[in-house]
């Protein structure tokens, strides 16, 4: 998964550039799917991209093989 600090770079730059709309898929690695619990890393991604002005809007999550998780977030920025 790529650090925190590497979305708060993409959407800053995305902000920078004037987009309205910023897609960004983080995959998460879980030790047990099978389970309810914290998705490491996925708080700290939204976090770091929501503090360069975009706030999240929607998200979907997918299964991916394994124990890993896809999770599709669609940011908007804000006004």
């Amino acid at each position: 998964m790529n650090p925190p600090e590497v979305a708060a770079r993409t959407a800053a730059e995305a902000y920078r550039a004037g987009r309205r709309v910023l897609a960004f898929r983080i995959i998460e690695a879980s030790t047990n799917s099978r389970s309810t619990g914290v998705m490491p890393g996925v708080g700290e991604h939204i976090e770091a991209i929501e503090a360069q002005g975009w706030y999240l809007d929607k998200m979907s999550v997918k299964a991916l093989d394994g124990e890993r998780t896809a999770v599709i977030c669609l940011f908007r920025r804000r006004q």
